[in-house]
């Protein structure tokens, strides 16, 4: 048997590859030109805008609580005192690149100025107190009070009195009296009445206190 076997030309082979060339390129044509159309219809179109997000809240940090510390007492140490007592002290000690001159020769005798006196210490003079005047004796004794004599009433008055250098009374203090009527006789009568001989001091007269005593009695007036 034999199988059929047809002969094609050359010629019309090559014109159908051309033909299906031509095709194929006029489609990949068309596509390209109608892609952009096809994709504006099928992608979508989105729009921008910007949207406020909503404020962030503070971090709101957990409250520690305290730290309780628990103390623990303890007794203090008995510790005996330093018997030493601590004293601050600073010494300071300075050196000096000097060089103290040579000590003179002790054999050499030293040369000395004329002679210096001193004079003996004075002796202190005792006080030689002040006494009555003997020729005064009589005006000693003051006049007896008025009221205190038709009182019929005795009296004694003891007084301090200032005697100046020239014998008379300065200052009359009370020391003790029975009534402010015979010290006031008392005062006026040695004021003016009473004569003493001043102290001494080496026989100098000298101003010095001294107490008297003066009685008042009725029968002696």
């Amino acid at each position: 048997m034999y199988a059929e076997h047809r002969y094609q030309p050359q010629q019309s082979r090559a014109v159908s590859i051309g033909a299906s060339l031509l095709i194929s390129g006029a489609i990949i044509t068309g596509m390209i030109y109608s892609a952009p159309n096809i994709i504006k219809h099928i992608a979508p179109t989105f729009e921008a805008r910007q949207i406020p997000l909503d404020p962030v809240p503070p971090e709101i940090k957990p409250v520690e609580k305290p730290k309780i510390k628990a103390e623990t007492r303890t007794q203090p140490q008995i510790t005996a005192p330093d018997p030493v007592l601590k004293t601050d002290s600073i010494v300071t000690l300075k050196t000096t690149p000097d060089i103290p001159p040579v000590q003179p020769d002790i054999a050499k005798p030293v040369e000395s100025g004329p002679p210096v006196t001193v004079d003996p210490p004075r002796p202190v003079s005792s006080l030689i107190g002040a006494k009555r005047d003997p020729r005064y004796a009589d005006a000693f004794q003051p006049n007896y009070p008025a009221s205190e004599l038709r009182a019929q009433r005795d009296g004694r008055v003891s007084v301090r009195v200032l005697v100046g250098a020239d014998g008379r009374v300065k200052s009359v203090e009370q020391v003790s009296a029975t009534s402010p009527a015979f010290f006031e006789a008392t005062r006026q009568q040695a004021l003016s009445k009473w004569r003493f001989k001043p102290a001494t001091r080496g026989g100098v007269a000298e101003e010095s206190w001294m107490t008297l005593s003066v009685t008042f009695q009725i029968k002696d007036q």
